[in-house]
């Protein structure tokens, strides 16, 4: 990556497929010793490609406007999945990218919108933003609604800014940092008033809590504070009444989470004060289910292999339930599932957490 940078390597073919082919799940970086921030450096070199390379019509095309001008933008997102059903019934007739692309989506979509402003329901401890995220609020309406319930509970008042916007996560992965500022310069400006920000995506918590780099301005950084996970908000004690759970459960670490923000404790404790005895560990937990953003629409091969390999670790634990907090493992490990016949269940936590205490 710096010899690049630096002009000494030439950005041709070999080294570009190098650098797509990886995951940017940053494993390396949570093992790595030295501390180096392989994040960032990634991000940067990906920005330096994609201004020094000139990739194919139809990669340009996918990363540059299915995936840059659809995902980050609910309305065009929910309106893009209308046709899908009927382009399932006819996917035998797809080729393999278009059927594995298919497969991924839900049956089921739920896209009504968290109201602005949510009481606590419980003994007042504070006001929380929402970032409500674009896929999740397209796909996974219901796990906002969720999160909503539980911050409630927890006694937060939620409030969810109509003027945040996509945190740019899609873009920098891309390569395309000054589109990711842009976001986040916008969501600063939208959650200024509130006094911590939640979210329940594993993926965009990374870049939220990365603004201070991705900026370089005190207010990135001050943003970036008040970001939290829902497994760092929430605390086990409050579900010492839940329902006994007869399932037997497994959880998957999401890699921007377990990886980029280090928490791998929190939701394990928030399953075992509901599962209990019940809570059973996944082997190779943490290696990425192959899904890492859009990695499984631009890798497809690759993408597969991993989903595959988490299928059959899945499958080894003899779980009814795999929990997750990432919308994109969600839906890969699901599609994954679904292709070995398995009728295994794929749920966030925030949706399992609540279903138990409703």
């Amino acid at each position: 990556m710096r010899a690049m940078q630096d002009g000494r390597l030439p950005v041709g073919d070999t080294v570009v497929r190098h650098i797509d082919l990886c995951l940017g799940c940053r494993a390396c970086e949570a093992a790595c010793p030295s501390g180096v921030q392989y994040g960032e450096l990634l991000e940067s070199t990906r920005e330096h490609l994609e201004t020094h390379y000139e990739r194919s019509a139809f990669q340009k095309f996918l990363r540059r406007v299915a995936i840059e001008k659809v995902f980050p933008f609910p309305e065009r997102m929910e309106l893009a999945l209308r046709p899908v059903g009927a382009m399932k019934k006819l996917s035998r007739l797809l080729p393999k990218f278009a059927r594995e692309a298919l497969s991924l989506i839900p049956e089921n979509i739920s896209s009504k919108p968290v109201p602005p402003f949510s009481p606590a329901t419980g003994t007042k401890r504070g006001t929380v933003g929402l970032v409500r995220g674009c896929v999740m609020s397209v796909m996974f309406a219901d796990t906002n609604a969720a999160t909503v319930g539980l911050l409630n509970r927890a006694g937060y008042d939620v409030v969810t800014p109509d003027t945040q916007v996509c945190c740019g996560a899609l873009y920098a992965h891309g390569g395309n940092l000054q589109r990711a500022r842009e976001c986040a310069r916008a969501n600063v400006r939208a959650f200024e008033r509130v006094e911590a920000i939640v979210i329940n995506a594993a993926g965009c918590g990374s870049t939220l809590k990365e603004y201070g780099h991705l900026l370089g301005e005190p207010s990135g950084k001050a943003f970036s504070a008040k970001v939290k996970d829902i497994t760092e908000i929430l605390s086990p004690q409050e579900f010492a009444s839940a329902k006994p759970e007869h399932r037997k459960v497994t959880y998957h670490d999401a890699c921007h989470l377990a990886h980029a923000q280090r928490i791998t404790l929190q939701p394990r404790d928030l399953l075992r004060a509901v599962a209990g005895k019940n809570f059973i560990e996944l082997p190779e937990s943490d290696v990425c289910c192959g899904s890492a953003g859009s990695y499984n629409l631009t890798e497809p091969e690759m993408a597969e292999r991993l989903q595959r390999r988490k299928t059959e670790n899945v499958l080894k634990t003899g779980a009814d339930l795999v929990v997750t907090t990432n919308p994109g493992c969600m839906l890969q490990m699901q599609a994954g599932l679904k292709k070995a016949g398995s009728n295994i269940q794929v749920m966030h936590l925030a949706d399992y957490l609540y279903e138990t205490i409703l």
